[in-house]
């Protein structure tokens, strides 16, 4: 066949219904036609490589391999070339002309043990190279095969034909060249161009080019500018850092490419780099940033691990490799074995997916393990930023809650640090007193509330260490926790206290005992007045310096999480707490000693929302707490 003659051949499929579906509805992003075009030309060097191994010959005198990227905007035309192993006419055929038929897939195939790892080859799928009608007209294809041969020029419109003819001029490798349509135009634009290459192909093992922009020539002999010879020069890194050993790369290396796919100014906290091998190979490069983003709190905003297929980016926001507590780890998955599906933009979960996910969840996990217990100062530097998300974990990931749960950091009624959170469980446990079987914690609204809050009294009077809770993610975690280490978490705000070395309360304690409540003539003064509003009225054993407070039921919602349900709209039954006073202090035996039943009342109805704000909660009328408290102010003056 002369060059002259052209042949018309159809594809091999109902290709027309097909390849419309592929060019319309296939692809999210048009900008995917580049990284597929350019992910194929890396494929075509790569099989040249690794048939050279056997063949030196195939390369000639062209050994400097290549991906050339070039653009005319007046011409409407963009062109993807490599010397890589090109095509013969049958392969064209074969390839190009089957809609669907990968020549990778294909060299794979024939390839056995371990020449199959060894060869970094993608694009199984064979419809990538189509994705260029999305934004072409028209698409030639210039070939010639590395063993020699013809070279083949290749064109198709898109529709359900395409013509080759065949060509004495061309050099070993392949040229794409798209004519692009009016509304593609942006695909011939320097800036564009650039910015898709370093998203998408940043890091293949071979360099992609583009001409350096214009610089201003040198002087002629007239005195006229000369022009300056055209210079191509790489876009892309063309190297991928976690595809290096560990002892290759220098600390300033994986910070640099923390900024790189972080998009972040200040350094990572930690890192770890991974590499695993067998049944599922894949590499794994991740990032503890040293500050929360604005958005943590957020669980809809993206977040996720950069994916990639040898080398190649597939997707920003891999969200499943990794659980939501875990969404601000930054870094990259790189696999082979994974189910993308036939665009390769939506990953596909099935058992790797989710053995990858759970393998990184660990490495995170022991990540934090090794910093908590060598790096303590860097441990609490993550844990001031990232700790209520993590807490989240906690109560949602049961299959990894004991690895949580030492990641846990608490202030506490003994901690040097004010509201610092510093102590873990394990701390907690090590410096109990003799005789406690018991987690003891208090939730509140802030570490303030919490700390000054009556119900602490007599454990800190007895040397008992209480761990302060005022996230607003606590209640919730806490009614997800049971015990630690075999140890139960008890509430001090709730129910009958029973402190070290003192018998169990019974099951019943919260109910209205009338026997307890006989023990104290004020019980039988003081329930009439507070009715409606109490589920009981009882002496405390709590209390040592307040006279009154207020204490849930076991089952009772607490205030913390009452408030937050409430914010979310949602209506909350109405929850009576236990009414408790001190026997022991001089306004509760003032009390007991007034004979105005009125002066009673209005007393006991002070020291009830006294109670409520002691505790952080609210006031249902204010100004009638301000009325009371002025008339008693005035018998006073």
């Amino acid at each position: 066949m002369s060059e002259a003659q052209a042949e018309t051949l159809n594809f091999q499929t109902e290709a027309k219904q097909l390849l419309q579906l592929m060019i319309h509805s296939l692809y999210s992003n048009r900008e995917i036609f580049l990284r597929e075009l350019i992910s194929n030309a890396s494929d075509a060097i790569d099989k040249l490589r690794f048939q050279a191994i056997e063949q030196p010959d195939l390369y000639g005198d062209d050994s400097e391999l290549r991906i050339d990227v070039t653009f005319d905007k007046d011409a409407k035309t963009l062109c993807i070339a490599d010397n890589g192993i090109g095509m013969n006419r049958d392969e064209v055929i074969s390839h190009l002309g089957t809609i669907a038929k990968s020549g990778t897939a294909e060299f794979l195939a024939n390839l056995t043990g371990d020449q199959k790892s060894d060869s970094q080859l993608i694009g199984q799928f064979g419809v990538g190279f189509y994705s260029a009608f999305m934004v072409a007209d028209e698409v030639e294809v210039r070939t010639r095969g590395a063993a020699g041969g013809d070279g083949v020029v290749w064109r198709s419109g898109g529709e359900d034909a395409y013509t080759l003819e065949a060509a004495d001029d061309l050099e070993r490798g392949t040229q794409v060249i798209l004519h692009l349509k009016d509304d593609a135009l942006d695909f011939a634009e320097d800036f564009r161009l650039r910015s898709i290459v370093r998203k998408y192909s940043d890091h293949i093992g071979v360099p992609v080019r583009m001409l350096k922009a214009e610089v201003p020539g040198a002087d002629s002999e007239d005195g006229e500018k000369a022009a300056a010879e055209p210079e191509l020069e790489a876009v892309n890194s063309a190297k991928a850092l976690w595809t290096r050993s560990r002892s290759e790369v220098e600390d300033d290396e994986y910070k640099e490419f923390y900024k790189h796919v972080s998009h972040d100014f200040d350094e990572p906290l930690h890192w770890s780099h991974n590499k695993v091998e067998g049944k599922l190979e894949y590499t794994s490069l991740l990032y503890l940033p040293k500050r929360a983003p604005f958005d943590l709190y957020n669980r809809e905003a993206p977040k996720g691990l950069k994916l990639y297929v040898q080398r190649v980016f597939i997707m920003d926001d891999a969200e499943q490799f990794l659980p939501l507590y875990l969404r601000f780890v930054k870094g990259v998955i790189d696999s082979n074995d994974l189910p993308l599906n036939v665009s390769r933009e939506i990953l596909q979960q099935d058992d790797r997916v989710t053995s990858i996910r759970n393998a990184v969840t660990k490495r995170v996990l022991t990540m934090l393990t090794d910093m908590a217990k060598k790096k303590t100062e860097q441990y609490q530097e993550f844990w001031d930023e990232f700790g209520e998300v993590l807490k989240e974990g906690a109560g949602e990931d049961f299959a990894n809650r004991e690895s949580l749960m030492k990641l846990l950091r608490f202030a506490s009624t003994k901690s040097d640090d004010g509201a610092k959170k510093t102590v873990s469980l394990d701390a907690y446990l090590e410096r109990k007193v003799e005789a406690q079987e018991s987690i003891y914690y208090l939730c509140a609204e802030t570490f303030e509330t919490a700390s000054r809050s009556p119900h602490l009294e007599i454990f800190k009077e007895r040397g008992v260490e209480v761990i302060v809770l005022f996230d607003r993610i606590d209640e919730w975690l806490m009614s997800m926790l049971t015990e630690y280490e075999g140890v139960q978490f008890v509430d001090v705000m709730r129910g009958d206290v029973t402190l070290p070395g003192e018998a169990k309360a019974d099951d019943d304690k919260d109910a209205d005992d009338d026997s307890k409540e006989d023990e104290h003539p004020l019980v039988e003064r003081i329930k009439p007045i507070l009715d409606d509003k109490v589920a009981g009225v009882r002496p405390s054993k709590r209390l040592t310096g307040s006279p009154a407070c207020l204490v849930l039921s076991e089952d009772a919602m607490g205030i913390q999480m009452r408030r937050i349900m409430e914010a979310n709209g949602q209506a909350m039954p109405a929850s009576k707490p236990y009414f408790e006073f001190n026997p022991d202090h001089p306004l509760v035996q003032r009390l007991d000693n007034e004979a105005d039943e009125d002066r009673f009342g209005e007393l006991v109805e002070v020291l009830f929302d006294q109670a409520s704000l002691a505790e952080g909660g609210s006031l249902q009328d204010p100004a009638t707490y301000v009325e009371r408290l002025n008339r008693l102010l005035l018998d006073l003056l």
